[in-house]
């Protein structure tokens, strides 16, 4: 047992009364500027307070039963009225200024005193029982910091300053993350060195992207193509730390591109919302299904719908009922925008216009589940959400042999018994693929997408044939609910912004909208479809395991990396 002794409570104690002697003889006192004892000064102007504030009293009441106006008054009331004033004056500020000194003084005084307590038994307590914790004198050296942004870090790590109120606070968002990351470092007794914090605008992301920003993560980006899609050549940025997966999806790109290319079709462009709104009953509810989906509805529900953008435009609305709750799944274009924040806005209108002629609704919440945002669902699956999309492209045999390394039979065979087999066997929805998941991801982050919309975007069902006498291969991927936008979000940040432009597809099309984000969701589709080609020639013909031990796998000695 650890028996450390401590530093006897006397000499502890004799410091405290040393530091409140220190404090005392620091801080003047207001009564050092009175001529006269303090108490006989207090005296004369309490009674000067009282006695003339009693005599104004009488003479206004005496002014008001004799019908005198009150701002006609004699020379004694005038002095009268001076010298309730200046009393009143000296009372407050003697008092007001003894009042805040004496907080000052206490609050200074127990900071010396919570000081030296505070250090004394941290120190002992993560000696005695966490010994393996870091403490802070085993972090790395917190760069040297201003004397205003020192006393910042301890309020903020006392609790004095909202770290959110930084940006706020200090009109500089890059000084804000420098402190708060001096707060976060202290507060935990952990180093956040390797996570850069230089570099970065950070004036960029505030109010939009991220809040409480301490840093930035580096994701490295490759390049996978150029993917000949529709007759035109792209090159695909993808920011992703799986080894294998940009080589393997550039493969793809050049077995498409040997073969004459890919051809991608978009289906449908409709993001969707949609409310949950309860009723006394059931009857109720299905009377307001019947009124939306209406025919002779839509036009005027369209018009409210609108009027909060210029791009929103409401496709279609469908009903679903579980008893007296109604599920309104509202499904409108976006522009160039993902477009959620501009759909709820719409949904928004029609739910207030609706209040109108069914005052008993009762809105529950502006989103009930059945649009499905970010969660795996068969409405997307089925009825699709975002860009809806096909990819098709034929490999030639030769080029299966040749660049694929494997065989038009053995790929047709292994697509059956894995994405379409396999993937039912598992219960999948919406996972008839090998992994467009990870492409989806990569392409997502690298261009500024919300990376949690991968899950329904990245449903997905690839299909392989062999056709022309078994020859060549046809391979598709068909993908119902790509969620991406060319605005807004992460979209206009520097490095997500760069890559959309490599793309050819930053920011809004002006003559065209909604044309950016469209051509986004077949170049996604596309890279889809080269990625499950190679990964699916690589199983197909036991490439898999020898390629990610080749090229996901380092031989650096981490342990030594940075040492």
């Amino acid at each position: 047992m650890d028996i450390r002794r401590r530093p006897p409570l006397r000499s502890h104690y004799n410091q405290k009364h040393k530091a409140d002697e220190t404090v005392d003889q620091r801080s003047p006192k207001a009564s050092d500027a009175l001529p006269l004892p303090l108490y006989l000064t207090n005296g004369i102007f309490f009674t000067l307070f009282f006695s003339v504030s009693y005599f104004l009293l009488q003479r206004w009441r005496d002014k008001i039963r004799s019908s005198i106006p009150l701002h006609v008054v004699t020379l004694s009331e005038l002095a009268a009225i001076v010298s309730l004033i200046a009393s009143f004056i000296y009372l407050l500020g003697f008092f007001g200024i003894d009042f805040v000194q004496s907080i000052i003084s206490r609050n200074s005084a127990w900071d010396l005193e919570n000081d030296d307590e505070q250090r004394f038994l941290v120190n002992e307590d993560r000696n005695i029982h966490s010994p393996a914790k870091p403490r802070l004198m085993d972090l790395p050296a917190i760069p040297s910091v201003s004397q205003d942004d020192e006393e910042l870090v301890k309020s903020v790590v006392s609790g004095e300053v909202p770290s959110y109120s930084l940006e706020s606070k200090l009109g500089d968002c890059f000084r804000a993350a420098k402190i708060r990351r001096d707060a976060v470092q202290r507060l935990v007794g952990r180093s956040l060195e390797g996570l850069p914090l230089e570099g970065f605008d950070y004036d960029s992301i505030l109010g939009q992207c991220c809040e409480m920003p301490v840093g930035y993560v580096q994701i490295p980006v490759g390049i996978a193509g150029p993917l000949l899609l529709n007759g035109c050549e792209y090159s695909v940025p993808m920011a992703t730390t799986e080894g294998c997966l940009v080589a393997s999806t550039n493969r793809g790109c050049k077995a498409i591109f040997a073969s004459g290319g890919a051809t991608c079709v978009l289906l449908r462009d409709a993001m969707t919302r949609a409310p949950v709104v309860r009723f006394t009953s059931a009857k109720r509810a299905t009377e307001l299904k019947f009124f939306l989906e209406d025919p002779l509805n839509f036009d005027t529900l369209s018009v409210v719908f609108s009027k909060s953008s210029r791009f929103a435009r409401l496709q279609c609305i469908k009903c679903a009922i579980a008893g007296k709750n109604l599920y309104i799944r509202f499904s409108c274009s976006t522009g160039d925008a993902m477009g959620m924040n501009m759909v709820s806005k719409g949904v928004q209108n029609v739910l207030d216009f609706l209040q109108n002629d069914f005052p008993d609704m009762d809105v529950i919440g502006i989103s009930g589940n059945f649009c499905s945002d970010k969660k795996p669902a068969a409405v997307n699956w089925i009825e699709g959400r975002g860009k809806s999309v096909v990819c098709e492209a034929i490999i030639t045999r030769h080029v299966v042999t040749k660049v694929l390394k494997t065989t038009v039979p053995a790929l047709v065979e292994l697509n059956m018994l894995k994405n379409l087999t396999g993937s039912a066997v598992a219960g999948a929805l919406g996972g008839f693929n090998a992994h467009a998941a990870n492409i989806v991801s990569a392409i997502y982050i690298a261009t500024g997408q919300d990376p949690a919309q991968n899950i329904e975007s990245s449903h997905c069902i690839t299909m392989m044939e062999a056709i022309n006498n078994g020859n060549d291969l046809h391979i598709s991927v068909t993908m119902p609910s790509i969620e991406v936008g060319t605005v807004g979000g992460g979209t206009q940040l520097a490095s997500q912004s760069a890559c959309l432009n490599l793309l050819g597809v930053k920011g809004a099309n002006k003559e065209s909208p909604g044309s950016n984000s469209q051509l986004l969701a077949t170049v996604v589709a596309g890279s889809v479809l080269a990625g499950e080609l190679s990964l699916m020639s690589a199983i197909a013909g036991g490439q898999l395991v020898k390629s990610h031990m080749k090229y996901n796998r380092s031989s650096r000695d981490v342990t030594k990396i940075g040492s």
